[in-house]
């Protein structure tokens, strides 16, 4: 009684004198144009205890403006560059005609540096607890949806969203968030009219609800009003696809359909999902829920989900009700929670993601992760086959912890990388509730996000506010909730050290590998059965623990998976002895999910080709499950036909994630590798290294630095009626080698330089690379690459060019690059390029030096692929004077580092073009490497 007192008091102190402002606007849609005229009287309640002397609105619709905009920022921290490319027609703004106070004085205003947020100076300062109205007058220019959804499309549709300008949060210091794409407008509840005159034959749908309309001859006009809520969001289009469910708690204006799902069970569905969204929330305050595809499509249901529809493994019932009840959820809880979406978003993920879990727990439990693919010959004996649906939250939040890219809930959501501001920690937030709900009782944490919807629902709120109803309603102490897994990245690991038993009892050391004091689970199970269940808290270190014993045959922490725990390789004992204890060796095909009771060994088929091995097929063996785990091994021995004998590689490597930021990893690595180097001649290298890795705290800027030390030993037996180069060299050698790289990677603007030290028996040198890419406005891209090398010590001068720098084609005694012909002098194979030393396209006389070397390369865009390149640089060797050399030509940059064209044109060597055999003069970059590509694709998630 007296919790629930203390309880309402706390309430009725902070949600007393919920004024909110007024506005009112009157827009005219200029369908060619792609403008909107706006009029909007805005009155401004100041509810604070300050006096204000400026005012903030934000005007989201001007973030399309230039490339110096918030948003064009971000676009580029995400490799887009769309917006920083986009034509003047193209982008979005909004002019400002006039601002005036009700006195018709004007007001001086200004943009802050986001470009998306207007400053307004006021005549009068504004005391506490009065209003000022303010009148602006303004056109904003639509840009189209290719850039965010927001702006038209080529069909005569449009999608308005944070279209006008809205009042920035006050409290007690002003709330300034610039868009950034991420679907959190942070602005003051408002009662809003808008009157908007539009063509005749375009259909308007809204969260706001309609209260008139009229057609005149050409235009029609509609009235929306939207109460106590944020702002108006319209979907306007040439069709009516939107349609009025109303069910028994909740009216709701939608256009999500399955093409599979008939317009009856589609209903059906809708009312279900509205019932559960009633019972565990309450009441919807306005007059109807908009829920649309648009909205789904920028937040859609991540994973499998994902697949084209003709592989879609989930019945049609359940794909729609989960897309339906997402993005229902989402448009419910921005409608009616007003808390800070910047900074406290993981109250509203936790509460929306929890629901989802909930939703499958009651509705569907035995709904696998793979759906129907789970029952097919070939998959189903997949560990993720055998995974239910709830289990890919912690799999997904795992992805980003096990890569120690994770962040705290409590990261700003601008802050976060798109893979945990879109997944992660969205998953990880409902996780939490349903791990709290595991430990405390799913009634209690229920009974919380209820009460935390029905006391706080169209007032502001904190998550301090959610943290205190939570608190009240749980009979046990779950600080450790708030103070361990929300605010920090501190991971989840415990494991069952050893067992002993007696007749009547178990007596178990539970060991906390990282020290995160939270609760953990415990579970007795005999035949697959649960026979017992426990929790135990306060274990920082290490516990031994008595329980008794209920004819259990193996112990396990966390079974049932609701606390996402780091690693869950060593979190079960076997009662039946030692042998049953070690874990059964399991090979499968390609790739899977972790699975703790096994450890598994994945083969797959792999094909290689160099000219000397041709086609060599091969089984690739290695451990690497969708999650990354610290030790890894990979080996894939293959068949050289051309040779008749064995080659291939193998490596092994653990890593050890120390920090968040600094000195962040160490890599411990031992490779090896054995080919053809040419006919009968055999190369084998075992290089052991250490690497260490450096990152800033801002994960965001993509910034990293390494330091690799590494031991590159060459073992190489050559047939002795062969003459080549390899013979006037030692067969076999060791170079000690250490090179430190800087990066920055961005769309607009990257740069790398690394500096490069090696030293054998035979010689000592260092090299510098420095490469910096430049992209334009005008879509022109600028590359340029500067490289440096010296021998400080070379006993093979004058013998051989084997160690010595390179214009065009090193020979890669270390053995690091992917050449199909290595020690092709001619033909096909000698014009493959590596862009690596020199960096030079032609074929030029004496291209090695033994002494020193400096070149630079650039090139140029002068349409989409098509590029102009140009190298000069120095050549010196001992004995000699030091030699200029320079080519240049037309590149053709088909596909970035996998297909590149090389045509020479004007050289040391003359005009390349017009002398005999040029196709023997064009280079060409060509790599299988399937990582390189797949780079490509996860750089902006990561």
């Amino acid at each position: 009684m007296f919790r629930s007192v203390i309880l309402l008091v706390v309430l009725f102190i902070t949600c007393i004198s919920s004024a909110q402002h007024d506005n009112k606007l009157t827009a005219t849609l200029n369908a060619k144009s792609k403008e909107i005229a706006i009029k909007q009287e805005f009155q401004y309640w100041n509810s604070s205890k300050d006096t204000l002397r400026a005012i903030f609105f934000n005007d989201w619709a001007n973030a399309y403006a230039d490339k110096n905009t918030a948003l064009a920022k971000r676009f580029a921290e995400e490799f887009k560059k769309g917006l920083h490319l986009a034509k003047d027609h193209e982008r979005g703004y909004t002019k400002m005609v006039s601002v005036v106070d009700d006195n018709y004085q004007g007001l001086t205003w200004e943009y802050t540096s986001g470009r998306d947020i207007v400053k307004i100076e006021l005549n009068q300062p504004l005391a506490p607890q009065t209003t000022v109205k303010i009148f602006l007058t303004y056109k904003v220019k639509l840009p189209p949806n290719k850039f965010t959804s927001f702006g038209y499309d080529n069909f005569d549709g449009y999608f308005l969203k944070d279209w006008y300008l809205t009042p920035a949060v006050y409290d007690g210091d002003w709330l300034l968030y610039s868009n950034k794409n991420l679907e959190d407008l942070y602005t003051d509840i408002t009662n809003t009219d808008i009157d908007i005159v539009l063509p005749r034959n375009l259909y308007v749908a809204s969260n706001f609800y309609e209260s008139n309309s009229f057609i005149s001859d050409t235009v029609q006009h509609l009235t929306l009003k939207g109460r106590q809520q944020k702002s108006g969001e319209l979907i306007i289009g040439p069709s009516k696809r939107f349609t009025k469910h109303i069910t028994p708690h909740l009216t709701i204006l939608s256009d999500l359909e399955s093409p599979r799902y008939d317009e009856v069970s589609t209903g059906v569905s809708i009312i279900k999902v509205a019932n559960f969204i009633y019972e565990n929330l309450g009441d919807f305050p306005h007059k109807q829920l908009f829920v649309s595809e648009l909205d789904y499509n920028k937040d859609p249901l991540y994973g499998i989900n994902q697949l084209p529809s003709f592989v879609r493994p989930y019945e049609e019932q359940f794909q729609f009700e989960m897309k339906f009840l997402k993005t229902a959820l989402n448009s419910f809880l921005k409608e009616t929670m007003f808390l800070d979406p910047r900074n406290e978003k993981w109250v509203t993920d936790a509460i929306l993601n929890y629901l989802m879990i909930k939703f499958v727990e009651d509705y569907y439990p035995d709904q696998k992760l793979l759906g129907k693919l789970s029952n097919l010959w070939g998959v189903r004996n997949f560990h993720l086959a055998k995974m239910d649906f709830n289990e890919q939250y912690p799999l997904l939040h795992m992805l980003s912890a096990r890569r120690n890219v994770d962040q705290s809930l409590t990261t700003p959501n601008d802050s976060l990388i798109k893979f945990n501001q879109k997944i992660a920690n969205r998953y990880k937030a409902g996780l939490g509730l349903a791990y709290l709900a595991d430990y405390t009782g799913k009634a209690q944490v229920d009974k919380s996000v209820k009460d935390y919807y029905i006391n706080y629902r169209l007032k502001p709120s904190t998550a301090a506010d959610f943290k205190f109803i939570v608190v009240e309603n749980s009979d046990k102490d779950i600080n450790w909730f708030f103070d361990e897994y929300v605010s920090t990245t501190r991971k989840i690991d415990f494991k069952i050290k050893k067992v002993q038993k007696t007749p009547d009892s178990l007596r178990l050391t539970l060991k906390n590998k990282q020290g995160t004091n939270v609760p953990i689970s415990l579970f007795g199970i005999k035949n697959d059965t649960v026979v017992s269940e426990y929790w135990f808290n306060d274990i920082v270190d290490q516990e031994v623990i008595t329980i008794p014993r209920n004819d259990e045959d193996r112990l396990v922490l966390n079974y049932d998976q609701t606390i996402p725990e780091f690693n869950q390789r060593d979190n079960w004992k076997s009662l039946n002895g030692f042998f049953s204890s070690n874990k059964k060796l399991k090979f499968q095909f390609f790739k899977d999910a972790e699975d703790p009771y096994y450890n598994q060994v994945f083969y797959v088929p792999v094909l290689g080709f160099n000219k000397y091995d041709g086609l060599s097929p091969g089984m690739r063996l290695h451990n690497k499950t969708l999650l990354e785990r610290p030790f890894v091994f990979d080996l894939a021995p293959s068949y050289a036909p051309n040779e008749k004998t064995f080659v291939g590689y193998g490596k092994f490597n653990f890593r050890k994630y120390h920090g968040r930021s600094g000195h962040y990893v160490t890599n411990y690595s031992l490779r090896g590798s054995t080919s053809h180097f040419q006919k009968n001649s055999r190369y084998s290298t075992i290089s052991p290294s250490v690497g260490f890795g450096w990152r800033p705290s801002n994960l965001l800027l993509n910034k990293r630095e390494a330091l690799i030390l590494r031991s590159v030993n060459v073992f190489r037996d050559v047939d002795p009626t062969l003459v080549t180069e390899g013979l006037e060299t030692d067969p076999d050698y060791n170079v000690l080698n250490a090179k430190y790289y800087n990066t920055t990677n961005n769309i607009l603007n990257y740069l790398s330089w690394s500096i490069d030290a090696q030293y054998s028996n035979k010689f000592t040198k260092l090299a510098y690379e420095l490469e910096y890419r430049k992209l334009f406005e005008s879509n022109r891209q600028f590359n340029f690459r500067f490289f440096a090398g010296k021998f400080i010590r070379n006993e093979t001068a004058g013998v051989t060019d084997f160690f010595s720098f390179a214009l065009d084609r090193p020979t890669d005694y270390l053995f690091d690059y992917d050449y199909l012909g290595r020690s092709e002098g001619s033909g096909i194979y000698s014009q493959q390029i590596i862009v690596a030393e020199g960096g030079f396209k032609s074929k030029l006389k004496y291209p090695f030096a033994n002494d020193w070397m400096a070149t630079v390369n650039t090139s140029v865009n002068i349409w989409r692929w098509i590029e102009i390149y140009g190298d000069i640089g120095f050549v010196k060797n001992k004995g000699t004077k030091e030699r200029l050399v320079y080519d240049s030509g037309v590149r053709l940059n088909l596909l970035t580092d996998y297909f590149e064209l090389y045509f020479p044109l004007y050289s040391n060597n003359g005009w390349e073009i017009a002398q005999p055999q040029y196709d023997e003069r064009i280079r060409f970059v060509i790599t299988f490497s399937p990582r390189t590509l797949t780079g490509l694709f996860t750089r902006k998630w990561f």
